[in-house]
């Protein structure tokens, strides 16, 4: 594919396929029962996000954001542990990382391929690139804040459209 065929990740999928994805992840992942419910709510003050990148044709991240209280509550429920277990940072970096790889693999599923994902990471999200190249779904876990954001890389091919390959 060249440069000038390249596709934002806007053009690939929505934020219904996202939703479709996290529905079907949740109950396997986190637990029977459990669910991501996308409705609008307040980003939380501080947050820690998980993220797994995807290169091929689009490269970019899927990106898991959430308070750090509600991924202590999401490695509980991963790790399927009982109070009172108490989930240290590794744990967290864990779970968090699973679950972004889990969603990152699915959305990987339903892009044009070849592609590889890369392994999980943690900590500040990456910078997002293109406004036009994000699918965001923001909701609740529990009552609590969460984002599965699908982004484009920062300064990949795909930013600048109007580039010729190079021969």
């Amino acid at each position: 594919m060249t440069l000038q065929e390249a596709q934002l990740i806007s053009e690939l999928l929505d934020v219904a396929t996202v939703q479709s994805i996290a529905d079907e992840v949740w109950p396997s992942l986190v637990g029977d029962g459990e669910a991501f419910v996308p409705v609008p709510v307040a980003p939380p003050a501080e947050v820690v996000s998980a993220w797994v990148t995807i290169s091929g044709p689009w490269d970019g991240a899927v990106v898991v954001t959430c308070a750090p209280a509600t991924a202590a509550a999401l490695t509980e429920c991963v790790l399927m542990t009982r109070p009172p277990t108490v989930v240290d940072d590794e744990d967290v970096a864990d779970a968090l990382g699973e679950l972004a790889n889990v969603l990152g693999g699915n959305i990987k599923s339903v892009l044009p391929g070849p592609s590889a994902l890369g392994l999980p990471q943690i900590g500040s999200a990456p910078s997002t690139g293109r406004l036009d190249d994000v699918v965001r779904v923001t909701g609740q876990w529990r009552g609590q804040s969460l984002t599965i954001t699908v982004q484009g890389a920062t300064g990949a091919p795909h930013t600048e459209r109007n580039e010729v390959p190079q021969q």
